[in-house]
């Protein structure tokens, strides 16, 4: 019997543009909010991802729902799926 294959979905976060200063690139910060292990206060932690934007269509603000994909440079594995929301000028 031959295994299959089979296609995962990528994964996606939603997040707001902290800089695009770099050019087909942006970074995006994603917030997390999760209970603390023992004391079960909700924490928010943010990450900061490299995400690739070809058409540099991204700027500060915007809210963006990124996709992982594979690697593009040394630090970017994300490209843009969506701009949601752009920012308020």
């Amino acid at each position: 019997m031959m295994a299959e294959k089979t296609l995962k979905k990528p994964k996606s976060r939603t997040g707001v543009v902290v800089s695009d200063k770099m050019d087909k690139t942006a970074v995006v910060s994603v917030e997390r909010r999760s209970p603390h292990p023992v004391f079960k206060k909700i924490i928010t932690t943010s990450k900061r991802y490299y995400v690739h934007d070809e058409n540099n269509q991204l700027h500060i603000g915007d809210r963006v729902k990124i996709v992982e994909g594979r690697p593009l440079s040394k630090l970017k594995r994300w490209r843009l799926g969506e701009l949601l929301e752009k920012a308020q000028e």
